[in-house]
């Protein structure tokens, strides 16, 4: 069961959402418009957010940066635009996954379940990482380097975690876009890069110097300790 913030101004696809996945176990909270729903993530503090990006009053992409100003929830998008950058905007902007219409109920309800499992909800694997310096938390969504506090993203985070939990191991790009982005067919190979820079910069190290971080040309990236990292 979920707290679902479902934030969609067509009649019918509200009502019938609401129906189906509160028959799912689902407790539902249903805006019509996106200011309502900015609101909303701050007052109820929902576990997931089912987002229309055509609003009447703002536009999906703005409620979605002002969603991620103010809080880490998971949303996921409904879009009708089903073009492959269209798809890395949306999930580079923040969305934890998107649903293209028109889609079923069943169809939804499995992608709430999916990023639930993927921010950490019931996956059982919450133990505490360290390798060396670096201490990885999944409870508390928290990264230390020598003592220090790194801040990161939720998706950097999400990254992170991912390479953390098979130190060693190298895991291929479309592997982490499909357990870090929902992107199984790939394709969005620029969104790992551009995320790996980005982790690489707070943890203090680059591409040319890693430490923890290490790519295998043509292969993907591994976490590993600095003196081990091959």
């Amino acid at each position: 069961m979920a707290r679902v913030l479902l934030i969609e101004d067509d009649d019918a696809i509200r009502t019938s959402l609401v129906r189906s996945l509160t028959a799912a176990g689902h407790v539902l909270t249903a805006v019509a418009a996106g200011a309502d729903g900015i609101a909303a993530v701050a007052r109820d503090k929902p576990d997931v957010v089912l987002l229309d990006l055509g609003l009447p009053d703002l536009d999906g992409r703005d409620v979605l940066a002002m969603m991620r100003a103010v809080s880490e929830v998971p949303v996921i998008v409904a879009t009708a635009r089903d073009d492959d950058d269209s798809m890395v905007r949306l999930l580079d902007a923040g969305a934890d996954d998107y649903v293209i219409k028109p889609f079923s109920s069943a169809q939804i309800d499995a992608r709430i379940r999916a990023v639930l499992r993927r921010g950490g909800n019931g996956s059982g694997e919450d133990e505490t990482i360290r390798l060396g310096e670096l201490v990885v938390d999944p409870r508390s969504r928290e990264v230390t380097v020598g003592g220090g506090s790194v801040e990161l993203t939720r998706k950097e985070f999400d990254l992170l975690l991912a390479l953390a939990r098979r130190p060693g191991a190298v895991v291929s790009k479309r592997e982490l876009l499909a357990e870090v982005w929902g992107m199984p067919w790939g394709g969005g190979d620029r969104t790992v890069d551009v995320h790996l820079s980005w982790l690489r910069r707070k943890l203090g190290e680059t591409a040319a110097a890693p430490r923890y971080l290490h790519s295998v040309r043509g292969v993907g990236v591994k976490l590993a300790l600095p003196d081990q990292g091959g």
